[in-house]
C-alpha cells in the first residue's frame, strides 16, 4: 500500500497543528460557531444528536493492520470502544469530546491517517473496488490511480469551496465493484482497441434528495490526462453549479439541466486551455506511485488445496461461510475473505475495538498485513491461502466476524440513523435488527439468494437505499417514524434506482413487508433468476399488492426535488 513520504507527513502534521489552534480559539470564544463550522467539517468533525461525530478517512478503502489497531486504540481511549464503517470508506466515531479531536488527529498522523476532506463542500475521500489488485476480472489495479487522484485533490486550493460535496470512485473492471454510477465523478478502467489503458469517465451521479445515475461523458480518456480532465470537469462545475439552493447544488443537477452533450462540450472547451500542461501525467510519476502497489510475496501454490476441500465436504457450517464470504483470487492457491460486520442484533457496519484489533491480527497472521473496507460496510482480508481458510474461520468466529451472509438479504447496508445522526428522520438500526431477526434461518436466506437490502434514516441516503434491490427510507409523519419501501434498485453496471411502491409503514411492519415481498419472488422466480431479475420481468404490481396485506399504512408524499 502507499507509504507517506516526508512531504505527505509534513502536510498532515501542519493541518493537525492548524486545527488544534482553531479548536482552541473556538473553545475560548475567539471563533464563532459559523466560523468554526467550515473549519471543523473539512477536518471530519460534525455536531450530531448526542455528541460530536468524528469521521476518519480510509482512502480507497485500504488499511494496514497498524492503522486498524490505531483506530481501535483511539476508539477505546477517546470514544466508547467501537466505530462505524460507512459506505464511503470512512470510520465514524460517535462520542468523542471536541477538545480531544486535535489530539486524536495527531495520533492518527503517526500512522499516516487523517480526517482531511471527509466532509465539507470539497473533493471528498476517494472510493474504489474492495478487491482491487486481486480480482481476476479487473482490467488493471485502480489503486495507483486513486492514490494519484488523492494526492492531487488533497488541499487543492481551487476546489476547496465547491457548490457542494464532490465524491469520486475508481473502478478496476467491467463489473464496477466501486459503483461509479452513484458518484459525482467516476473513472472505470478500460482498454482501447490498441490495448492501451485509459478510463471511461462517468459524471453526474448521486443519491440523496434527487437520485440520479451518472452518465458517460467520455468513452475513452488516455491515462495521461486523468488529472487535467478531472480539473476541467471540476472547473465547469465550480463555475456553473448552483450556489443559491443546496438541494440543487450537486453536479448531477448541472449535468441534468444542461444535458450530457452540452456539459461534455463545455468540459472539452475548458480542457483545451491546459490539456497538455503541467497536470499531464508522465510514465515516471505513475511508476513512482504504482511501485507502492506491487504484488506481495505470493508463494507458488497449487490451484486446489486438499485440506480445504475436505473441510468443505465435512463441515457444513464452514462450507456455508466459504460459499458467501470467500472470493476468487487472481493468484492460484489464494482467496479473498470478507470479515462480516453484520452479526444479528448489532448495528450493521459497527466494529468494537476488540474486533478491530482481532481483524488486524488476522491480517498479519493470514495475509500481508493489509485489509480493505467495503462499501457494504464489511472488512476484507485480500490475500489468504486456501490452506489457511479453515483455521481463519475457526478463529474469526470467536470474534463474531464470520456471519455467513455476504451478498444475501441479511448482509444489510445501513446508516446510523436517528440513534445518532441529527439529520435523520427515523432510526435505521432497529429496523435492520428486526429484519435480521425475521430472517434468522440461514437456509431460508440462502434459498432467497443474491438480494441487497439497504436502509437510510433520511433522504441524504447514506445507506444507499435507492440502489438496494429492496430499499427502506425513514420518514417522519407528525413527529412519528415511518418507513418508505422501494424496489428495483441495483448496483454496478446494472445500476438502477428503486421505485417507491406505496405509502409508508410503521417500524413494526417493515420486516413483514420485506417478508411478503421476498415471498412473491420465491413463488414467481424462474430457474436461475435473482430477485432483481424476477422483479424486472414481472414488474412491481404483484409485489405491491402482497406487500401491504394487513398493514395500516400512512400515506405521505415525499419531496423528490
Amino acid at each position: 500500500m502507499y507509504q507517506y513520504d516526508e512531504v505527505d507527513r509534513r502536510i498532515v502534521k501542519e493541518r493537525v497543528a492548524q486545527f488544534r489552534d482553531q479548536t482552541r480559539r473556538f473553545l475560548s470564544g475567539e471563533l464563532g460557531p459559523d466560523e468554526f463550522r467550515i473549519l471543523r467539517l473539512q477536518n471530519g468533525l460534525y455536531i450530531q444528536r448526542h455528541a460530536p461525530m468524528f469521521r476518519i478517512a480510509v482512502p480507497y478503502g485500504l488499511l494496514s493492520s497498524q492503522q486498524l489497531r490505531k483506530m481501535a486504540d483511539i476508539a477505546t481511549r477517546y470514544d466508547k470502544g467501537y466505530g462505524h464503517f460507512t459506505t464511503r470508506h470512512n470510520l465514524q466515531l460517535n462520542w468523542p469530546k471536541l477538545e480531544d479531536v486535535p489530539q486524536m488527529l495527531e495520533e492518527l498522523a503517526d500512522v499516516d491517517m487523517h480526517a482531511i476532506q471527509t466532509s465539507g463542500n470539497c473533493i471528498r475521500n476517494t472510493s474504489s473496488d474492495p478487491l482491487a489488485g486481486v480480482a481476476a476480472t479487473e482490467v488493471a489495479d485502480p489503486r495507483p490511480w486513486a492514490e494519484i487522484y488523492r494526492q492531487w485533490s488533497t488541499f487543492h486550493p481551487e476546489f476547496a469551496y465547491l457548490p457542494r460535496k464532490f465524491k469520486t470512485a475508481f473502478s478496476g473492471g467491467p463489473d464496477d465493484a466501486a459503483n461509479v454510477r452513484i458518484h459525482d465523478m467516476g473513472f472505470q478502467l478500460v482498454k482501447n482497441e490498441a490495448g492501451e489503458i485509459g478510463f471511461r469517465v462517468w459524471v453526474g451521479g448521486g443519491l440523496g434528495r434527487t437520485p440520479i445515475l451518472a452518465v458517460v461523458v467520455k468513452e475513452y480518456l488516455p491515462w495521461q490526462h486523468l488529472l487535467s480532465y478531472s480539473e476541467a470537469i471540476l472547473r465547469v462545475y465550480n463555475r456553473f453549479g448552483r450556489r443559491d439552493n443546496p438541494y440543487k447544488a450537486r453536479i448531477k443537477i448541472l449535468v441534468k439541466a444542461l444535458g450530457v452533450e452540452v456539459f461534455a462540450k463545455q468540459v472539452e472547451e475548458e480542457w483545451a486551455h491546459f490539456k497538455d500542461g503541467p497536470a499531464t501525467l508522465t510514465e515516471a510519476e505513475v511508476a513512482r506511485v504504482a511501485a507502492h502497489f506491487t504484488e506481495p510475496a505470493y508463494q507458488a501454490l497449487p490451484t486446489k488445496d486438499a485440506q480445504y476441500d475436505i473441510a468443505l465436504r465435512d463441515d457444513k457450517a464452514f462450507a456455508k461461510w466459504a460459499a458467501h464470504n470467500v472470493h476468487a483470487h487472481k493468484v492460484p492457491g489464494y482467496a479473498a475473505v470478507t470479515l462480516s460486520l453484520k452479526a444479528e442484533g448489532l448495528a450493521p457496519g459497527d466494529a468494537t475495538s476488540e474486533q478491530m484489533i482481532f481483524a488486524a491480527d488476522l491480517a498479519d497472521r493470514f495475509g500481508f498485513g493489509e485489509l480493505r473496507v467495503t462499501q457494504a460496510q464489511n472488512l476484507v482480508l485480500p490475500d489468504v491461502k486456501l490452506a489457511d481458510l479453515y483455521l481463519l474461520w475457526t478463529q474469526a468466529g470467536g470474534a463474531g466476524l464470520t456471519t455467513p451472509t455476504v451478498g444475501l438479504l441479511t448482509d444489510i447496508t445501513c446508516c446510523p440513523g436517528g440513534d445518532f445522526c441529527d439529520l435523520a428522520n427515523a432510526r435505521s438500526i432497529p429496523v435492520a435488527n428486526s429484519i435480521q431477526e425475521r430472517f434468522a434461518n440461514l437456509d431460508d436466506v440462502e434459498d432467497v439468494g443474491s438480494l441487497k437490502l439497504n436502509i437510510s434514516g433520511c433522504m441524504n441516503a447514506c445507506g444507499h437505499h435507492h440502489v438496494g434491490h429492496i430499499g427502506i427510507l425513514g420518514v417522519d409523519k407528525n413527529d412519528q417514524e415511518f418507513y418508505q419501501i422501494t424496489l428495483g434498485g441495483a448496483w454496478g453496471m446494472e445500476a438502477s434506482l428503486g421505485k417507491v411502491i406505496g405509502p409508508s409503514v410503521r417500524a413494526s411492519d417493515v420486516a413483514g413487508v420485506v417478508a411478503r415481498v421476498v415471498g412473491v419472488y420465491r413463488s414467481r422466480r424462474q430457474a436461475g433468476e435473482r430477485f432483481i431479475d424476477t422483479y424486472r420481468r414481472i414488474g412491481v404490481e404483484e409485489f405491491k399488492a402482497r406487500a401491504y396485506e394487513g398493514v395500516n399504512t400512512v400515506a405521505r408524499e415525499i419531496d423528490h426535488d
